[in-house]
């Protein structure tokens, strides 16, 4: 059907405008679209004031009337499992809308940075993937990079199904999660691609939700202080004079700047561009990867992103929906000696925010690239996070968390640490028959690399001969951790830290 977008920062306040004299829907409800199955599913959109909305689809007719700016919502009866194509019919007056194609399966949201933005066509064998990508009840859509302060109600976007042509532009990490629940479930996906490479967490969260919190204050003005000054204009027209004068010296021009107030780093840019327009569509749940960018306050994103899921939660008023992450993979060169990491600090924060309910971790520093921060394997990344979804949300018996540091006890120089979370058979040494990737300090908090051997299904002893008594453990402790404890599924266990000493991100 045909529509009218309006691309931009002024999309919001030219809706107050159009919404008087139109009936439309932002792009979200359209052709080929995925209802969430077995829950009520909120649509909405705008009319002319007095017009009485009504909404009938699947045998059911529900009624809104619009109000302030024209915005309707109306409430649909859960609708069962539907993989033949359905209609939906609204109306106002005399203006109506009809949509078809519409099935009714589990649809998620695929969110975060660049690894989940990478593309099946940046990914391992992506001619593969597009001779076998025939999967009609698999629905795409991807939500374009808005950056901006202004609150966002629609997107140019719109459903497509899963083809050759199409996948190959989709998330790599969403559609491998798709394609695994597709194929055990045999009911309808639905996936929404909003990620945007390199962004902060704080981008994610309302603005003022941020600035009401104290330890954000610091963060916050500094960025009010960036954008008192900001002048891109300036900065475009000095990038222009350097690239006249590199190109007549025949040097490499610079860089072309990147406005920063459209960015994705600006606190409540995204919030308010890219997720702010799909929250309240009815969903299955979230599937997540970023953390990259926010190594350097990792300390801090123990808190924050913990908040930032329980402001989703709360926006989208569907209670405490799945919120699936993944764990920062191996990436930079490996070190000789153990030591400090920003990463690893991360990935404990991103293991501390487990507190949370329905939520989950697929650890993966097993499949990342030394040279390279976005890893190509995204395959097993996909299918990681759809084992918890299917153990947790579709009760299939399947071992889905990896193996986690539970207690530790200590007799001479050895440390005996026992494990919970670790399979069905037990822990498992990879490629060789000893447990590297260990660390141990005494009293003098000094790092020393440890020998390990697993004992029992649960357990590990660590020593080393450089620490007559150890008083602290650490595991995968690194950026690039050389690691190799996992249990028999093929899952790498949790990196950890048995001690509580201030870490390098800490203020």
């Amino acid at each position: 059907m045909n529509r009218i977008f309006l691309v931009g920062t002024l999309l919001c306040t030219a809706l107050g405008t159009l919404a008087q004299a139109e009936l439309r829907m932002p792009s979200l409800f359209g052709d080929h679209m995925v209802l969430q199955r077995d829950q009520e599913n909120r649509v909405w959109g705008w009319a002319p004031g007095e017009s009485e909305v009504t909404v009938a689809i699947a045998g059911q007719s529900v009624s809104a009337k619009p109000g302030e700016k024209g915005r309707w919502e109306a409430v649909l009866a859960a609708i069962p499992t539907n993989a033949e194509g359905l209609e939906m019919t609204v109306t106002a007056g005399s203006q109506s809308l009809k949509f078809s194609d519409i099935l009714v399966g589990e649809v998620w949201v695929c969110s975060g940075q660049s690894n989940m933005q990478w593309s099946v066509a940046q990914s391992y064998d992506p001619d593969l993937e597009a001779l076998t990508a025939k999967y009609p009840q698999i629905r795409f859509i991807s939500v374009p990079q808005v950056g901006t302060q202004e609150i966002q109600d629609d997107f140019v976007g719109q459903w497509e199904a899963c083809t050759p042509e199409t996948v190959v532009n989709f998330s790599a990490v969403g559609y491998a999660f798709g394609k695994q629940l597709h194929q055990t479930l045999d009911v309808p996906i639905g996936l929404i691609d909003n990620a945007w490479g390199g962004s902060a967490a704080e981008a994610w969260v309302r603005r003022d939700v941020l600035e009401a919190d104290p330890d954000y204050t610091d963060y916050i003005a500094e960025w009010a202080k960036k954008e008192e000054s900001w002048d891109f204009d300036a900065q475009m027209k000095r990038w222009k004079e350097q690239t006249a004068k590199a190109k007549a010296e025949g040097k490499r021009a610079p860089r072309q700047p990147r406005d920063a107030m459209k960015g994705q780093h600006r606190p409540g840019n995204l919030y308010a561009g890219v997720l702010h327009p799909i929250i309240g569509y009815g969903i299955r749940g979230t599937i997540w990867y970023q953390g990259e960018t926010n190594a350097a306050r990792a300390w801090n994103y123990r808190k924050l992103f913990p908040m930032m899921i329980s402001h989703w939660r709360e926006e989208w008023g569907q209670g405490d929906f799945p919120f699936y992450w993944v764990q920062l993979a191996d990436f930079q060169a490996e070190v000789d000696t153990p030591g400090d990491s920003n990463w690893a600090e991360l990935r404990e924060a991103q293991s501390h925010s487990l507190k949370l309910p329905n939520t989950g971790q697929a650890v993966i520093v097993d499949i990342g690239e030394g040279r390279d921060i976005h890893p190509r394997n995204k395959e097993d990344v996909g299918k990681r996070l759809a084992r918890i979804a299917l153990a947790r949300d579709y009760n299939y018996d399947l071992v889905y968390q990896s193996p986690t540091y539970d207690s530790m006890a200590v007799e001479g120089k050895v440390a005996t640490l026992t494990f919970k979370n670790v399979g069905k058979r037990g822990l498992y040494a990879f490629d060789r028959r000893d447990v590297v990737g260990f660390a141990v300090a005494g009293e003098d908090k000094v790092w020393h690399w440890a020998q390990g051997q697993i004992h029992g299904a649960n357990q590990v002893r660590v020593w080393s001969d450089a620490v007559a008594t150890p008083v602290a453990v650490r595991y995968a402790w690194a950026t690039n951790p050389v690691a190799n404890l996992t249990n028999w599924e093929g899952l790498p266990a949790d990196p950890f830290r048995t001690d509580d000493w201030q870490v390098t991100t800490q203020k």
